[in-house]
C-alpha cells in the first residue's frame, strides 16, 4: 500500500473499478454530473459502489448539487462528497451537516493567491482538492487534462488536509508528489484512452508510479 493515497476518478464500469482497486487505490471516484463524460447514473453507481470494500473511499462528485442529488448519491452508497463547482462555504457547510458524510471541495487554481480561496473553507469542509482552473467558459469544472504550477504549493499551509488533481498520469505524477509533497493524488483524464473510457493498463501504471514515489 503506498504511502500516499490515490483517487481514480470518473469510474464508470466494474472492469475500471477493479482495476483501481487491484492497483491499490484507496479512493474511488463517481461523477454525478450529466455534461461530463463520466456522469453515471445512480443506479449504475449503486452496482459499482457495492463492489468497493469498506477500506476503500467511494467518493461522489457533483457540481453545485441540489439536496435531492446528494440524497440519490448517498443511497446509491457513496461514502463522501466532493464539491467541484461554485459552492460557497455556507452551502458546503450546510450539506456536511445535513448529510453527514467526508465533505472534500474543489478549489480551482492558477495562481498563489488562488490557493488561499480555500481558507474560506475552514469548518465547512474536510478535505481541499487543489485542482487546475479551466478556461473560462469551459463546460467542464475539470477532467480536461490541464495541471497548475505545482511549485505554487511548496511550502504552502493548507488550511485543511489536502490533495492535488489536475494534468496528473503515470508519468508526471512521481514529479508531482516530489515537487509538491502532496499527501493524495486524483486522476480521471491521465488514466483514459479516451474522454469517460477509462484503461486499465493506464490505471495500473499511475498506481504503480505513485506507490514507487
Amino acid at each position: 500500500m503506498s504511502r500516499i493515497a490515490t483517487k481514480i476518478c470518473g469510474l464508470s464500469t466494474p472492469e475500471a473499478l477493479d482495476a483501481a482497486l487491484k492497483a491499490g487505490a484507496s479512493h474511488v471516484g463517481f461523477v454525478f454530473f450529466g455534461k461530463s463524460p463520466r456522469h453515471i447514473d445512480f443506479d449504475r453507481a449503486a452496482g459499482l459502489t457495492a463492489r468497493v470494500p469498506p477500506h476503500v473511499v467511494s467518493v461522489g462528485v457533483m457540481v453545485d448539487p441540489d439536496d435531492d442529488t446528494i440524497t440519490q448519491a448517498k443511497q446509491a452508497g457513496v461514502t463522501a462528497i466532493q464539491l467541484h463547482g461554485h459552492e460557497s462555504p455556507e452551502r458546503t457547510a450546510a450539506i456536511r451537516a445535513r448529510f453527514g458524510l467526508p465533505l472534500w471541495k474543489a478549489i480551482s487554481v492558477k495562481t498563489r493567491a488562488d490557493l488561499d480561496q480555500g481558507r474560506a473553507y475552514t469548518g465547512a469542509a474536510d478535505f481541499l482538492l487543489y485542482d487546475a482552473k479551466t478556461p473560462d467558459g469551459a463546460s467542464l469544472p475539470g477532467g480536461m487534462g490541464l495541471r497548475f504550477d505545482w511549485t505554487l504549493l511548496v511550502g504552502f499551509n493548507s488550511p485543511l488536509p489536502w490533495g492535488l488533481s489536475g494534468g496528473l498520469d503515470p508519468d508526471n505524477v512521481a514529479e508531482a508528489v516530489t515537487v509538491t509533497r502532496t499527501p493524495l493524488v486524483d486522476v480521471s483524464s491521465g488514466v483514459e484512452s479516451s474522454p469517460g473510457i477509462k484503461d486499465v493498463d493506464k490505471i495500473a501504471a499511475f498506481c504503480k508510479a505513485v506507490s514507487r514515489s
